[in-house]
């Protein structure tokens, strides 16, 4: 993501991989308690009569339910399999980018790659990443939607690893793939929010005077690429989280009109705040580190 005077890059596949995996690895570690407090806010039915009220209210209302109720590390429930998923996902989505953005507008073209050519470029990288990457998120997503059980009640997955091989022996190497549908919408159309919003800033920016393409360009930047990411994906991220944590859905269609019929509208913003912390926080801290750690990788 450096600034666009064309499609060439003075930095490798290679090495755009390796720094993109670090950054959003980096990122996740940071903001992976926002992300558990999300899922749980977005899997929580709505209150009918007679039951209790919402168990969880609010970003700090639900971050601080959960260290409570199951101690701090809870939070980062999910962090192993996120790991694998940005190594993955992150390297993929980030690395193919400048590689598909030349490919849509030619070798050999000089100015400002147009708004669309990002956007395109942007969704092709989101989708092929996470038809790789969605086993991880679909581990992450489990482990993170389990609250505290009662006594005696054993845990689903004793951990990553044993979640995948436990989802392959019981439901079959398929299901590894559940939610494919909404997580292939919501990674693509997120990725093109955060990659294509995240360039097109910061070429804006660059292009005021007395702006470099510094620290406080990449933090301006950053907190744009979150705000689109979070207003443009949250219905389709409300929806995958709904699919991978709960099997009982048919489909993508049955999963979005039972959560409109039974929750309301409003239902696929559920967590729209601990998302935008979320998303925020995650491209800041992933597009700080992204920038610093490509000039390892820089070509002479």
């Amino acid at each position: 993501m450096v600034a666009d005077h064309g499609p060439k890059s003075n930095i490798s596949f290679a090495g755009t991989f390796a720094s993109s995996a670090f950054a959003a690895c980096t990122a996740e570690i940071v903001s992976i308690p926002l992300d558990t407090a999300k899922v749980r806010l977005q899997l929580q039915k709505k209150a009918v009569d007679g039951m209790a009220l919402p168990k969880y209210k609010g970003l700090l209302g639900t971050v601080g339910t959960i260290a409570r109720e199951e101690g701090l590390l809870a939070l980062w429930k999910g962090i192993v399999p996120g790991l694998h998923r940005q190594c993955l996902f992150g390297g993929l989505r980030v690395g193919l980018y400048e590689p598909v953005k030349t490919l849509y507008v030619g070798q050999d073209f000089v100015g400002d790659v147009p708004l669309t050519k990002k956007i395109l470029a942007a969704l092709t990288t989101g989708a092929l990443a996470i038809t790789v990457a969605n086993p991880t998120d679909l581990v992450k997503v489990r482990l993170q939607s389990e609250g505290k059980l009662p006594p005696g009640v054993p845990r689903r997955y004793s951990g990553a690893m044993n979640a995948y091989s436990t989802i392959v022996r019981q439901e079959g190497f398929g299901a590894l793939w559940t939610g494919i549908g909404p997580n292939v919408a919501r990674n693509a159309i997120i990725n093109a929010a955060e990659l294509a919003s995240y360039d097109q800033v910061k070429q804006s920016i660059l292009k005021l005077p007395g702006f470099t393409d510094n620290v406080v360009t990449h933090l301006f930047a950053g907190l744009g690429a979150g705000f689109f990411a979070v207003c443009i994906g949250s219905p389709v991220d409300v929806v995958k989280s709904r699919m991978m944590g709960d099997p009982s859905y048919k489909s993508t269609l049955d999963c979005f009109i039972r959560t409109l019929k039974n929750d309301g509208p409003l239902a696929f913003y559920k967590g729209f705040l601990p998302n935008f912390g979320r998303l925020g926080t995650w491209n800041v801290v992933m597009f700080l580190t992204l920038e610093q750690a490509k000039k390892f990788f820089k070509k002479e």
